[in-house]
């Protein structure tokens, strides 16, 4: 069953407090979503395998630690999800980079896919699939659905901030993933903004409205 991690670190909750606030502007905005990503990036790492290996040092031999078994991918869904990829890479620089981009018919209520590219390796790589709101869900519940059908078995998702409404549909549709937060809000308003929340996260990384 996967589970919903809600990160406390005192530093992302410092950074998050300067996400949320009106009066932050683009560039601010961007970096800080960047450092936040990298934050977070430390805790949902936390249980990647190591393997001890022996290495020269300049004084001596030394048994030490390195990465092993599955390598990470990670699949910002578009285009918000962009903004917390270079925090990310920033520590993981090996790490493979896929896009995921949908949009619901507005007649079906179907998601449609306009974008799609993957590393060729999925299967064998723990996918994070980022994401900076999960609101309704939806988005977040499509490119899932979308990595799986292709043969992703290890999926991730990265949200700096959710509302319950979201977390709940996750859970129901994919109880397989399990969810890293900077936060768990209070719940979605009337027109599907997460509240408290951060407006339209997108439209703040890129300066549009």
């Amino acid at each position: 069953m996967g589970n919903v991690y809600v990160l406390d670190h005192p530093l992302i909750q410092h950074k998050l407090t300067y996400i949320r606030k009106k009066s932050t502007g683009t560039k601010e905005f961007r970096e800080l979503v960047d450092e936040v990503a990298g934050l977070m990036a430390f805790e949902i790492t936390r249980d990647l395998p190591v393997e001890e290996i022996t290495i020269d040092t300049p004084v001596t031999q030394a048994k030490t630690k390195t990465l092993s078994g599955k390598k990470i991918g990670l699949v910002p869904i578009l285009r918000a999800g962009l903004g917390m990829v270079d925090g990310i890479l920033s520590l993981i620089p090996a790490a493979k980079v896929g896009h995921v981009g949908l949009y619901r018919d507005p007649e079906t209520l179907k998601p449609v896919e306009y974008y799609i590219k993957l590393p060729s390796d999925i299967e064998e790589r723990e996918l994070i699939v980022i994401d900076p709101m999960l609101a309704t869900g939806g988005s977040a519940n499509d490119a899932i659905h979308s990595l799986k059908k292709r043969g992703a078995k290890n999926i991730k998702l990265m949200c700096l901030i959710a509302a319950p409404e979201g977390v709940e549909v996750i859970k129901e549709e994919h109880p397989d993933v399990d969810i890293y937060l900077a936060s768990l809000d209070e719940k979605l308003d009337e027109k599907g903004y997460i509240v408290p929340g951060l407006g339209d996260a997108g439209d703040r990384l890129f300066g549009t409205k």
